[in-house]
């Protein structure tokens, strides 16, 4: 009986050593190594030149860039409207229930279903996103239309607008339920002090529920710097990987995967995968620090 709480966790353990840890540990021996498929009389061994090679890969910075681009685009509106979801589906209002349902309706949707409609939604011919922006005198149609695979901005922010659909709904229910902890008597003290729902919002619940903001904050970075299957889905030649003729919107996930498995230079995608993973980490505490101080100085 004394062992027996081990033997219960047991298979977790196992399953994170076979599934998790080794597959970590493999990918960095594979980072140090020649893995060109295609090649093997390549040396074994390439030690930190797989690693050396990416301060001078142009494709490495562009979809480093590319990824910063989108992440931004995406992580701070996201975030931000999450908030302002949330405050409105904690008051009083008609079909509440139904309400915060809808919200995460956006996310329980398959994320390639929802990407192929947005991927129609932005076509440049046909797409509702030019129609809807010519009725208020934005772009046009024909040439004047906006072509939202042509540049980089248009194609980040069409990336990112697939992006935040998705999380908002997800994002404002985690923070409805945290706002649900908060004692009403605060609120009812702060309008009585002549506070409005915009300074309650930003004064007393955004600092009441700083830990679930770090959490979202951490969960966007890691997600917004992985991003793979929006802009994957976004390219009319998705088998490709490149994000567009010029890898306008290929993020790193798109291009380790078009080095690894189209290029088949296994080494230096792994290599590529351990430096996408410090960059989160980087930017991850970062984001905590900034968070941490700007809800912690609303008090």
């Amino acid at each position: 009986m004394r062992y027996l709480p081990y033997l219960m966790i047991a298979p977790f353990f196992l399953l994170f050593i076979v599934f998790g840890l080794f597959p970590l540990l493999f990918n960095g021996v594979v980072s140090l190594r020649n893995y060109q498929l295609d090649d093997p009389t390549l040396p074994y061994w390439a030690g930190f030149d797989n690693f050396a090679r990416l301060f001078g890969d142009e494709d490495f910075w562009n979809a480093l860039y590319n990824t910063f681009g989108i992440f931004l685009l995406s992580s701070v509106p996201q975030l931000l409207l999450a908030l302002v979801v949330a405050s409105l589906l904690n008051r009083k209002l008609r079909a509440q229930t139904w309400w915060r349902v809808g919200a995460l309706l956006p996310y329980v949707t398959p994320i390639v279903a929802s990407t192929m409609v947005f991927s129609a939604f932005f076509s440049r011919t046909y797409g509702m996103a030019n129609w809807l922006l010519g009725m208020v005198g934005i772009g046009g149609s024909g040439d004047a239309a906006i072509d939202w695979r042509a540049d980089k901005l248009h194609s980040w922010i069409a990336v990112a607008t697939m992006v935040n659909w998705k999380w908002i709904g997800y994002n404002a229910l985690l923070y409805l339920a945290a706002m649900q902890s908060i004692p009403r008597d605060v609120y009812e003290a702060a309008a009585i002090d002549g506070a409005g729902p915009w300074r309650q919002l930003w004064r007393i619940t955004v600092p009441m529920i700083q830990p679930v903001i770090v959490f979202t904050v951490v969960l966007s970075t890691i997600g917004g710097l992985q991003l793979f299957t929006e802009p994957m889905l976004f390219d009319l030649n998705s088998q490709a990987a490149t994000g567009g003729p010029n890898g306008e919107w290929q993020t790193i996930a798109q291009l380790i995967y078009k080095v690894g498995w189209k290029d088949l230079d296994l080494g230096y995608a792994a290599a590529m995968s351990w430096a996408l993973f410090l960059i989160i980490l980087i930017v991850a505490g970062l984001n905590t620090l900034l968070t941490n101080r700007l809800s912690g100085g609303r008090r």
